[in-house]
Formats: structure tokens, sequence, C-alpha cells
């Protein structure tokens, strides 16, 4: 019995060894960062209240999934952290467009958008344009493909 026990603790803590770094790193996979920092560095909350993309500052930051996001305000930090699902970005703030192909593609904070009162960045100008002339397609296509990709690492996608 005693044996029984002791492999089974050696079992567990052989799957945590290796599933805990794992859920870490995840993290880094399901949302955008760059230089360890969410959506590169860009305030989500000012697309809301400024109807533009404003540089964060470390000064205001907080942590959520993992992963570190900055705010320009302390107003602005405090209504994200009263509802971080509010202002967060769609698909980990990776490329909505690319998502829409199952692709993870890195995003350029002034190619935005919001719809029904969610957030959607894109890479570049022809992204944007195919996500504003097909809205509704590439939110439907991505909706679908991101729970199959969201815990791929992009570079695994293509």
């Amino acid at each position: 019995m005693q044996l029984r026990t002791s492999l089974k603790a050696i079992a567990i803590a052989s799957f945590l060894s290796v599933a805990l770094p794992l859920a870490a790193l995840a993290d880094d996979i399901t949302t955008f960062t760059e230089n360890g920092v969410a959506i590169k560095g860009t305030d989500p909350v000012a697309y809301f209240t400024e109807g533009k993309p404003v540089q964060g500052s470390s000064d205001y930051a907080t942590t959520y999934d993992d992963v570190t996001w900055q705010f320009s305000s302390a107003e602005n930090l405090a209504r994200f952290e009263a509802d971080p699902e509010k202002y967060a970005p769609q698909y980990g703030g990776w490329c909505a467009t690319g998502v829409s192909f199952g692709y993870k593609i890195p995003i350029m904070p002034d190619k935005w958008s919001i719809v029904d009162g969610k957030l959607y960045l894109n890479a570049h100008d022809g992204a944007h344009r195919r996500f504003t002339e097909r809205t509704d397609e590439v939110i439907n296509n991505a909706n679908t493909n991101w729970p199959t990709i969201k815990e791929t690492p992009a570079d695994d996608l293509g």
C-alpha cells in the first residue's frame, strides 16, 4: 500500500513539474505581448474612454491572466481592474482578422474597432480594412477559430 502511494505521489509531482511551467507560459501564448506587456503597452480602457489608442505607463500597471497591462491613468487602471473582461481586447489582443484565418498575428495599436462593446485589434491596414468591410464574417470566423488556436504558440500556426 505504501509503495502504491509513493508511486502515485511521484507521478503527481512529475506531472506538476511539467504542467506548471507550461501553464505559466500559456498566458504569453494566449495574450499578445511585446517586451512582457500586453498589446504593446497600450491602455485598453482608453479606446473606450478617449476613442483612440493611448500609451500606458508602468506607473499604472496590473496583472490580468498572468500578463502585465499598462494604463495611462489611475482612473483607467481602476476601471480595468473593476471589469477586465469589458476592456481586454478579443482574442487575447491578437489580430482579429488573422484569427479569422486561424493565425495569431501581432497587432498595431492604431488598427482597432469597437463592435458591440468589444475591442478588436488588427495587424495592418489590409487586415483592418477587411475587418471593417466584413465585420460579421471576420468576427464569426475568429470566434470559431479562437478556441482551437488559443493555446497554440503563434509560430506553430504558420
